[in-house]
């Protein structure tokens, strides 16, 4: 069973973003196209957008991957986190894959997480820094 494990040689990956955090898993095996499966769905039914969906095949144009197998898991935060979660996966497991990749993917900008999250709402206030509406009388 190991030697099945080994000629699969599969690697993983998570990107993470805002509250959103994606598991990536990348299939080495090439097949004729482009194939990403978001949630078990297809990623262009789970991101109806073509903006989104071109952001996501971001790494794998920078790369120049036209034939590969994506599989990715991924919740928490909104559509757009995910995105981004998934875009970062991918770009990390590509680096996995083949470390020649490093220099096209951070000059994209694609290895870095974004770190910005939401900020704690502060005590007093109503939100992290709305104040209450002042009242003269």
């Amino acid at each position: 069973m190991t030697e099945e494990i080994k000629s699969k040689s599969i690697v993983f990956s998570i990107g993470r973003r805002k509250s959103a955090i994606a598991r990536v898993r990348i299939l080495a095996e090439k097949g004729n196209d482009i194939v990403i499966t978001i949630n078990k769905k297809d990623y262009k039914i789970y991101l109806p957008y073509f903006e989104w969906q071109q952001s996501l095949l971001s790494p794998l144009k920078v790369t120049g991957h036209d034939k590969i197998n994506i599989s990715v898991m991924v919740k928490g935060g909104g559509i757009k986190g995910q995105v981004d979660a998934i875009k970062h996966g991918i770009a990390k497991a590509l680096l996995k894959m083949d470390e020649n990749y490093r220099a096209a993917l951070r000059k994209e900008g694609l290895l870095t997480r974004d770190s910005r999250i939401k900020e704690r709402k502060k005590p007093g206030l109503k939100k992290a820094r709305r104040a209450p509406q002042w009242s003269k009388r």
